[in-house]
């Protein structure tokens, strides 16, 4: 299947084909960036508008084999000179880039998100993916001034009511976004097929625990954590009941499931596909643990007003309820994980969180990590 590239990826590319135009003189009809994906991403440049001091384009967004509400879009960017170099300064030698949201890029306005209130729906990975491919250009051209440069996507306001950003406080528009720069393609059936071919592959290779996580950033957290070799593991996406099903019939006689407190706390309400479209209880499974744990109705309600797992935890963890509710969490999931593996075979599950690291381990987790390095 097709990769496709982030709205992330897209923001760079016009930020980079924009400052090549202002800063060269020259028109440029397509571009070419590096994801942090290590895959380079080339695409035409359309929508381009040349003046003086500020120089405007885009480019189509391309979802590849998974398309989603942004597929098809214009991701745009204005870049503007907006100071030129102080020759005081002799000894600087970096532009100064100041990255904002224009037309249909969301502003924040609730706590806990990637970007703090007020600034543009324009996340880490994507403003540094913009810093990177801008500064490369200011370079080639010998330019170290100040640069403005603005992302705009004409139809962000109205696509973004098909998103969660309205519930997540994401007002005005679209967010840009990627961690990767690039989309895997998504299709259900073609995911889980990968899936069940890495797990095959683990298994031929004499291994007898599946080691399982559902995206990035759970892999990442068992290398850096544990030193665990990430080619040893799976990644299941939002599948949990069904690679569980799948190691059972391949013979793997235990798993260790590893992911983020956003994503397993869906498993504490015995929910086996995490993805957003089959339900979102995050927020009042957080709160029934908290009621089991006589964490206050004022706390509760401040749970259920949350738009991040990381940020209702801020609150329970001030409460000083966070080990009791997590021990109560860690046992909810443990048995639904138990329950869907139905004695095919051991499971245990690791539970972790940006802000606080490791947050919990089911019973058996701590002895088939031991087993696993």
């Amino acid at each position: 299947m097709r990769y496709g590239f982030t709205t992330g990826s897209c923001a760079a590319a016009a930020a980079k084909a924009a400052a090549y135009m202002l800063l060269t003189g020259k028109r440029k009809e397509d571009i070419t960036i590096q994801t942090p994906k290590g895959i380079s991403y080339t695409t035409e440049v359309t929508d381009i508008v040349r003046q003086e001091q500020r120089v405007s384009c885009a480019v189509i967004k391309d979802g590849g084999d998974d398309p989603d509400v942004t597929s098809g879009t214009r991701i745009a960017a204005t870049v503007s000179v907006c100071g030129l170099p102080d020759g005081s300064k002799k000894n600087i030698r970096q532009p100064e880039l100041l990255i904002d949201g224009g037309v249909g890029v969301g502003r924040v306005t609730r706590p806990g998100l990637d970007q703090p209130v007020g600034n543009a729906a324009i996340n880490h990975v994507p403003r540094e993916m913009i810093m990177k491919e801008v500064q490369e250009v200011c370079r080639l051209c010998d330019f170290y001034g100040t640069l403005q440069i603005v992302i705009s996507v004409p139809d962000g306001e109205a696509l973004a009511e098909r998103t969660f950003n309205p519930r997540l406080g994401i007002v005005g528009g679209i967010s840009i976004l990627g961690t990767t720069g690039i989309v895997e393609p998504m299709s259900s059936q073609a995911l889980k097929e990968t899936i069940r071919v890495e797990l095959r592959q683990q298994r031929a290779e004499g291994r007898s625990i599946a080691a399982v996580s559902p995206g990035n950033y759970g892999l990442d957290f068992m290398q850096q954590t544990y030193g665990y070799d990430l080619d040893r593991s799976v990644k299941c996406s939002n599948f949990i009941g069904e690679t569980i099903d799948m190691a059972a019939e391949l013979g793997f006689s235990a798993m260790l499931l590893t992911g983020h407190i956003g994503k397993l706390i869906k498993v504490a309400g015995g929910i086996m596909n995490t993805h957003s479209h089959e339900g979102d209880c995050r927020m009042e499974l957080l709160a029934a643990a908290g009621i089991r744990e006589n964490v206050s109705l004022e706390c509760l309600k401040k749970i259920l007003d949350c738009v991040t797992t990381e940020e209702a935890l801020a609150f329970i963890d001030a409460e000083g309820k966070k080990e009791e509710v997590m021990e109560d969490i860690m046992k909810k999931i443990d048995f639904y994980l138990k329950k869907r593996a139905a004695g095919r075979l051991q499971i245990a599950c690791i539970v972790y969180s940006n802000t606080y690291g490791l947050l919990g381990m089911t019973a058996k987790a701590e002895e088939l990590l031991r087993r696993l390095l």
